[in-house]
């Protein structure tokens, strides 16, 4: 008598929403220099092509950042460096760090941002400081991103309302127009797409006409998530988690971006002129977690469209 095959089945993966799929074409991740030390290869984990944004944390040498740009620029990424303003001292040291880059890493993009820091160090508070110095055109730099908050930013406005990030994205409107470079709006990452796609729809009724390339949390532990969006200030929709934490039964999962993107995905396909344009990961769960999520999720970043958006 044949003896039967009694072995599991390998369950079948999930089909993918092809929505999803669409919208994440093109999307980038943020790594630090510490974490992307500990990845061998970033061949094995990104597709070449991938936009790989490096986060410039208080503290770190511009020799790291530098290093880690050279490196992943070699590997077959173009890398787009934070420009914390608040640690920036002056614009000779502005323009050193542009040299640098540009140097060794062959540096063509940018995040300008304000920073973290309550005081600066220097002559910058903010981002447009930076774009008024003109350097980063003098350097032809092609592409210039600047920061967004769906959900406002209790730093810039402490009364909880918008109208210091709003006047300063109508600032940076008005300087797109006078630059060379491609500019887009980079947020701060959200959990719930009802706010985001509020905030988006203002902005084009206010006039804005900068692309969003929109911050999404990538799959972690449900308490390392909270333990970040407090203390980045993320808004309301920090209730998405709290509230997942109350579910016993959700409380020892892995928090997934799967709800939030889908939603935001349905929106863009429904609504292809909403400014939401790509999505850009925060991988606090991990590089190879979110990136082994982004290509079950049919994610295929460093298409050509994702180096022309």
């Amino acid at each position: 008598m044949a003896l039967l095959n009694f072995r599991k089945r390998e369950a079948a993966p999930a089909p993918v929403n092809r929505q999803v799929e669409a919208f994440l074409d093109g999307y980038s991740i943020e790594v630090m220099p510490r974490t992307a030390e500990k990845v061998e290869n970033f061949r094995d984990l990104l597709p070449k092509g991938t936009r790989v944004y490096i986060a410039h944390i208080e503290g770190t040498p511009i020799a790291d950042m530098v290093a880690t740009a050279a490196r992943l620029a070699r590997e077959g990424y173009p890398v787009m460096p934070h420009f914390p303003a608040r640690i920036i001292r002056d614009r000779a040291t502005l323009a050193d760090w542009i040299a640098r880059y540009q140097g060794e890493a062959g540096v063509e993009q940018a995040l300008l941002l304000a920073g973290g820091v309550e005081k600066p160090h220097g002559d910058f508070h903010s981002s447009m400081q930076l774009l008024e110095t003109g350097e980063f055109d003098r350097a032809g730099f092609k592409r210039l991103h600047v920061a967004g908050h769906p959900e406002g930013n209790r730093d810039i406005d402490p009364d909880g309302s918008r109208r210091n990030v709003d006047e300063a994205l109508r600032w940076k409107q008005k300087f797109s127009e006078t630059t060379d470079a491609q500019m887009a709006i980079a947020t701060q990452f959200a959990f719930d797409a009802k706010p985001i796609i509020k905030w988006a729809d203002d902005l084009r009724a206010a006039g804005i006409t900068l692309p969003i390339h929109i911050g999404i949390a990538g799959p972690a532990k449900l308490q390392t998530l909270i333990k970040f969006a407090i203390a980045c200030g993320v808004g309301p929709s920090l209730k998405v988690l709290q509230k997942r934490a109350m579910d016993v039964s959700k409380l020892l999962l892995p928090y997934e971006p799967t709800e939030v993107l889908g939603a935001l995905a349905a929106h863009k396909a429904a609504d292809p002129a909403c400014l939401i344009e790509r999505v850009h990961f925060f991988p606090l769960g991990g590089i190879k977690t979110n990136a082994q999520w982004a290509i079950d999720n049919g994610g295929a970043s460093g298409t050509p469209a994702a180096q022309q958006g």
